[in-house]
């Protein structure tokens, strides 16, 4: 079993930054993709990001140059970082670890979930 729980979330104003930061328990965290994922009021779960064991970034196309992801397997914890931060950049995010496997958008693939933090960017 792993626990994952994220941490950083906040109020920023646009064009602002912050660091999300998802913390895991688990002695095999560095066999996991992980993925972050946002989700806005009344909208869907959308995928933002992923990081492969290896170090290999993905992201969705209204966060690449601005967010980056990246992991400490010694801390067992991942980072996002969050640059340039919009309104619509409002939601909040979650982190997923995926046990085998590899990269995946899709939430249904993902078998660990944080309980998420919230991430506000005021215009």
């Amino acid at each position: 079993q792993v626990q994952l729980v994220e941490s950083g979330g906040g109020l920023v104003q646009a064009g602002g930054a912050l660091r999300l930061s998802c913390a895991a328990s688990g002695r095999t965290f560095s066999d996991y993709v992980m993925g972050w994922f946002r989700q806005a009021p009344g909208q869907e779960r959308e995928f933002v990001g992923l990081i492969t064991w290896s170090g290999s970034t993905y992201y969705v196309n209204s966060v690449k140059g601005r967010f980056t992801i990246s992991r400490d397997n010694a801390k067992n914890t991942v980072y996002l970082q969050m640059n340039s931060l919009k309104p619509e950049d409002t939601a909040v995010y979650y982190c997923a670890g995926r046990n085998g496997g590899g990269s995946s958008s899709r939430q249904t693939d993902y078998d660990y979930w944080g309980p998420g933090t919230q991430v506000t960017v005021s215009s």
